[in-house]
């Protein structure tokens, strides 16, 4: 990490943490959208004047504003817009409909609510107003202006909560993710102290801004002054010529993001699919290590991955000059200030290369929940975060994940991780991808179930013939698949694209 940007992480609020990336290089581009470009000092400027007509419309330091927008230049604006003000902030991601907004807008108790009006065929404000939303207006082009000689003086604060997530939600309702500016600016600085990026990089936003990741790729672009590109709708070969035309260096998103491009170079592998593009990098879902050597071998460029949640953006990265075997078999290295600790079942910590539950402490955890029951439920009496998540730690310090305590399935009585059995099927040249799952069985217990994405022109895989390849590659018999279901495409979220087992167990349980 540079000096500067260094100093720059020290901001104690997002606000201040704008202004003076707009005082080094107020000239330079932050955010490229089609033909149009922002630079830092118009994203200072413009959001000042946002701010003051948000302000005249009432909003003030520690008005709840809620908003539901798409990956936008303007989103940005009204977003800083709302740092400068100090308001609390609930982004909503724009694909959500009347269950999840309404709970959002009712849990957060948003007295504003930002909407995009008619976005993709879907009339937003119209939902808005049959939820009873207060405060509702369309932000989508047009912002409120004002003279930013009305504003009050910027927040000095940065440990109050002004951020309210909403976790996905896909098996009960969503959690209010409670954050402060100070945790999401520790969360880009660790983003940005593992990529080893510099200013003359381009990079790209091709997930949703209301997603966490939003404010963590834009701290690392505010402590770095270099560009991104942003995609309001993301879809691949589509995307490509702006890709090229601005000459993206880094990409990626998640591991689903990494297989769409991989399978955009595969269908020219003489031609690199991004002349530019250096590095992928992404986290929020599991990689199998056949993905990163696949991506490294065919495309010609990096690729690190990391492990974040709504609840700590960004705990753990992988480097760009690490080894091979770490970035492929790894979730990379927390930086200084986060704390990892692996516990047992009774929460004692246990030594590195030994599996256990995932605990965490540092300046990018969230504050806990809105539901302060939640809050008591989730951090142990040392002041960690209980994740749910299993691993261990190697010697090095890299973390290896080897699933979730819910995606642990019991055969018998014994465990058996599905991510093991996915990192061996995605090495099977017929596999797309693959999520293994426990099915409910009267004599098991469980039994296990691998759902697969074949590739495209791939012979049907049978289960006697996908179990023979686990035999070979080593998989003990008792972990083996016992039921085998082939699918056009599995069941995915709209952030990062998550695979959705709870469709699958759903879909397959009978």
């Amino acid at each position: 990490m540079t000096d500067t940007a260094h100093a720059l992480g020290a901001s104690r609020t997002l606000w201040e943490l704008v202004e003076r990336r707009a005082a080094l290089t107020p000239d330079r581009p932050v955010l490229l959208q089609g033909e149009r470009a922002l630079t830092f000092g118009a994203l200072r400027d413009r959001a000042e004047r946002v701010a003051a007509g948000l302000y005249e419309r009432g909003v003030r330091p520690g008005t709840v504003v809620a908003w539901q927008l798409p990956t936008r230049i303007e989103t940005a604006l009204l977003t800083f817009a709302l740092a400068r003000l100090g308001a609390v902030q609930s982004p909503v991601i724009p694909f959500y409909r009347d269950r999840e907004v309404g709970f959002a807008l009712r849990e957060s108790k948003a007295e504003f609510f930002a909407t995009p009006g008619v976005w993709r065929g879907f009339d937003h404000t119209e939902m808005a107003r049959r939820l009873g939303a207060k405060g509702v207006f369309e932000a989508y082009e047009d912002l409120p202006d004002a003279d930013p000689s009305v504003l009050p003086a910027p927040p000095s604060d940065g440990t109050s909560v002004r951020w309210i997530y909403w976790t996905s939600g896909t098996t009960s309702d969503p959690k209010g993710v409670l954050h402060t500016d100070r945790s999401l600016i520790a969360g880009g600085s660790c983003l940005a102290h593992a990529l080893h990026l510099s200013s003359s990089d381009v990079g790209s936003m091709a997930f949703p801004y209301a997603h966490i990741a939003g404010p963590d790729y834009t701290v690392m672009l505010l402590l770095y002054g270099f560009p991104a590109v942003m995609f309001e709708h993301f879809a691949l070969p589509e995307a490509l010529d702006e890709y090229r035309r601005h000459g993206v260096t880094v990409a990626g998103g998640s591991t689903a993001f990494y297989s769409m491009f991989l399978a955009e170079q595969r269908k020219d592998p003489g031609r690199k699919v991004i002349p530019t593009l250096r590095l992928l990098a992404g986290g929020g879902a599991p990689k199998p290590p056949e993905v990163y050597h696949a991506v490294v071998r065919e495309m010609g460029v990096q690729l690190t991955h990391g492990y974040g949640m709504s609840e700590v953006p960004m705990i753990t990265m992988g480097a760009p000059d690490d080894t091979a075997e770490n970035l492929a078999t790894t979730e990379g290295r927390p930086p200084r200030g986060m704390e990892i600790r692996i516990v047992d079942a009774d929460g004692k910590q246990l030594p590195a290369d030994t599996d256990g539950e995932v605990r965490l402490r540092g300046e990018a955890v969230c504050q806990g929940y809105l539901d302060p029951r939640q809050t008591a439920e989730a951090f142990d009496a040392d002041g960690f975060l209980i994740t749910g998540d299993l691993g261990h730690v190697r010697p090095t310090g890299h973390l290896v994940l080897t699933g979730r305590a819910k995606d642990i399935i019991i055969r018998k009585g014994e465990n058996i991780s599905a991510k093991e059995i996915e990192d061996l099927l995605h090495e099977h040249p017929a596999v797309q991808d693959a999520a293994v799952i426990g099915l409910p069985d009267a004599e098991r217990g469980e039994r296990v179930c691998a759902v697969l994405e074949l590739r495209p022109g791939a012979a049907e895989l049978t289960l006697s013939a996908a179990t023979s390849y686990l035999r070979d590659q080593g998989l003990s018999t008792f972990k083996l698949p016992e039921q085998l279901e082939i699918v056009d495409a599995l069941p995915r979220n709209d952030t990062l694209r998550k695979v959705l087992k709870y469709k699958l167990r759903e879909r397959f349980s009978g």
